[in-house]
């Protein structure tokens, strides 16, 4: 089982093939405000006294900036990226207790007008911002001639003690358990599945699992902020780096700067809505990949929901000669609809599928789960699930989601069974309870946050950039729309949009709520 939220390198590649390049210009605004926006002073108040509950070794500790090392299926980045070891509490409850270190990477600002650190969350969670800030630097070259640009591996992800729980032969064997059961002896192995997925967390983690909240590296961005000399938190939050991104504010509102959030998380939504909001999501990317091809959607649909019931009855066999079960499909025609980019591979996987070659559909679940040619896989899912994990407190038991699936099948006939019992098995007997229902964001007396909704996002419908505005508060969350398609929106090829955030992060121009790019 997986949850279909973070933002992967494979859907970086796909909006880097779009076309986004190194963002627009900023159109002539000179810092000075448009469409009614003022430059509001967005990072330009007086600074926020720092903590001073914090002892001097965090504090006043100093990063040894050197060469970074491969990380992952990535070679070691070239060029200006320099890799540092921040030392964080394990426990922030007990800030002179043990420590752990969080793996950064920083390329320097290109132009001496320089305004400080801008620090990048690429979603997740479990995203290494260690491989995603080098791939993702022609995007942001605009923004990184004022900004050092800087990411760094969370807490419990890649070298920030990363966290593995199953070997590779263990995820192989997991593929094959049905994600959609629908007998008592497969809703059996579901659960155990998910229950062994846990206790072999609980055992490679040990007292990380329950110190790896979104709370905790809030957090450690905080105390980042101050070792890197910062006044204010600049932030890039993309798809759960919004939800990061918003519980910072909450918690640290007068250190707020300038702060981006794309592909924005519904912060009202708990465990069932999230589901059903990606159900949603993904549905409405699916009819308007449909439509492209001349397909009306319902019918489109129900062929494909035709063909993964023959899936699941029947595996089909890939060349490698693994077998592309049901929960493989779901996830390789999910990768493509992140990008518009991706709708091509998903046309030629689904016929190739309809001829009984499910090689195609498999290779694209297999970028999602990470698992390279020789077998191996990531750990980026487990990372995500270790996290959310944490994060989130409700545990619907099976029975519980039986009575929901009907709703889950009429919002998607695709998407709904599969996310419907994900949400039974995510955090089935998880060996540490969770935090919360839904995550606290309001930021009363923070500056101006700029929030992006794309129209077409399967993963993070774009519903959620205005409930995230409005919980944050009144003045705080500023809305710009995407009419668009795809998972994000900033170098996505749009010049309304690039343009509008490069002024706001630049600049300090404020655009005015609502703005939509079409």
């Amino acid at each position: 089982m997986r949850r279909f939220l973070r933002w992967t390198a494979a859907v970086a590649a796909a909006l880097l093939v779009a076309g986004c390049g190194g963002g627009s210009s900023d159109r002539g605004d000179n810092g000075k405000g448009h469409e009614g926006g003022e430059d509001k002073g967005t990072g330009a108040a007086p600074p926020s006294s720092p903590a001073t509950d914090l002892p001097a070794s965090l504090t006043s500790q100093h990063l040894n900036w050197h060469g970074c090392k491969a990380t992952g299926d990535s070679p070691a980045p070239s060029g200006d990226w320099r890799c540092a070891t921040l030392k964080v509490p394990l426990d922030w409850s007990e800030p002179d207790g043990a420590t752990i270190g969080l793996a950064l990477i920083r390329a320097r600002a290109t132009s001496g007008n320089r305004i400080g650190s801008l620090l990048f969350n690429f979603g997740g969670p479990g995203g290494s911002g260690l491989e995603m800030m080098p791939y993702y630097a022609n995007t942001v070259s605009k923004l990184r001639e004022r900004y050092d640009v800087v990411s760094w591996d969370p807490r419990g992800v890649g070298a920030s003690e990363g966290v593995r729980c199953r070997g590779d032969r263990q995820i192989e064997a997991a593929e094959t358990v049905d994600g959609t059961p629908d007998t008592a002896q497969e809703e059996k192995a579901f659960l155990q599945d998910a229950a062994d997925f846990g206790k072999g967390c609980q055992k490679a983690a040990g007292k990380l699992l329950a110190h790896v909240s979104t709370t905790d590296t809030a957090r450690d961005m905080d105390l980042m902020r101050q070792v890197l000399g910062d006044p204010r938190m600049h932030y890039f939050g993309i798809s759960y780096g919004t939800e990061l991104g918003g519980v910072y504010a909450h918690l640290f509102p007068k250190r707020v700067g300038r702060m981006i959030l794309d592909a924005v998380v519904d912060p009202t939504a708990d465990t069932v809505g999230q589901a059903e909001n990606q159900t949603r999501g993904f549905q409405r990317a699916l009819d308007d990949y449909l439509k492209s091809t001349g397909q009306d959607p319902e019918q489109g649909s129900r062929k494909i929901a035709t063909l993964l019931k023959r899936i699941d009855a029947k595996p089909l066999p890939a060349t490698s000669g693994r077998k592309l079960t049901e929960t493989l499909a779901v996830t390789g025609i999910v990768v493509p609809l992140y990008s518009e980019a991706g709708w091509p591979r998903l046309t030629a996987a689904l016929n190739s599928a309809e001829r009984g070659d499910g090689s195609p559909l498999l290779a694209l679940a297999d970028e999602y789960n990470d698992r390279d040619a020789s077998g191996h896989y990531g750990t980026t899912t487990h990372s995500q699930r270790v996290i959310s994990c944490l994060d989130e407190k409700e545990r619907p038991t099976p029975a519980e989601t039986k009575k929901r699936l009907a709703e889950f099948e009429r919002i998607s006939p695709v998407f709904g069974d599969y996310l419907g019992w994900d949400t039974a098995g995510w955090c089935h007997d998880w060996p540490v309870p969770g935090q919360y229902t839904t995550p606290e964001v309001s930021a009363p007396g923070a500056v101006p946050i700029l929030l992006v909704g794309n129209t077409g996002d399967p993963a993070t419908p774009y519903e959620g950039a205005r409930r995230m505005a409005d919980e944050l508060g009144k003045g705080v969350g500023i809305e710009l729309t995407w009419k668009g398609e795809g998972h994000g929106a900033y170098g996505n090829g749009n010049d309304c949009v690039d343009s509008t955030v490069n002024a706001y992060l630049l600049n300090g121009t404020v655009p005015k709520d609502g703005k939509v790019c079409s």
